[in-house]
């Protein structure tokens, strides 16, 4: 049975590698407010990346979830996805932007929200204020009450 986990990962050479291989943002890596994960598996390979930017106590941008090519179609995304929201607050809002991979995050509880629904902490990181298009989907992960 395989097992991931997440360790704590740089901005390096691998990480910017791997968004930029799959069309994702590099311009806005560095802050003080990002922690970037290596997801790896039983045998320590690296299986994909993942980010996150904490906004402010109750709001937090999940960023760049990217699985390595020759691991993709093999379900590795969805558990980077959930790996990476357990390192969240259990109280905070989660927030994404995505131009194309909404039907991906539909069924792991991720809804689309109208822009005038964002908290303006989310609104003003540099992928939302002008990194990604306007015409990007903002999507609110769905968690049970805490």
């Amino acid at each position: 049975m395989r097992q991931l986990r997440l360790e704590p990962a740089s901005v390096s050479d691998d990480l910017r590698a791997a968004l930029t291989t799959a069309g994702l943002l590099v311009d806005d890596l560095d802050g003080f407010d990002r922690r970037y994960f290596a997801c790896v598996d039983n045998d320590g390979r690296v299986i994909g990346y993942s980010g996150i930017e904490t906004c402010d106590d109750d709001a937090v941008l999940l960023r760049s979830i990217v699985v390595l090519p020759a691991y993709r179609s093999q379900a590795y995304g969805r558990e980077l996805v959930e790996l990476t929201v357990a390192k969240t607050s259990p109280s905070a809002d989660i927030y994404l932007a995505t131009t194309d991979a909404a039907p991906f995050f539909n069924p792991i509880g991720f809804v689309s929200v109208p822009r005038d629904e964002v908290p303006s902490p989310i609104l003003s990181t540099r992928q939302l204020s002008g990194l990604c298009p306007g015409s990007a989907t903002i999507m609110r992960l769905n968690r049970p009450p805490t």
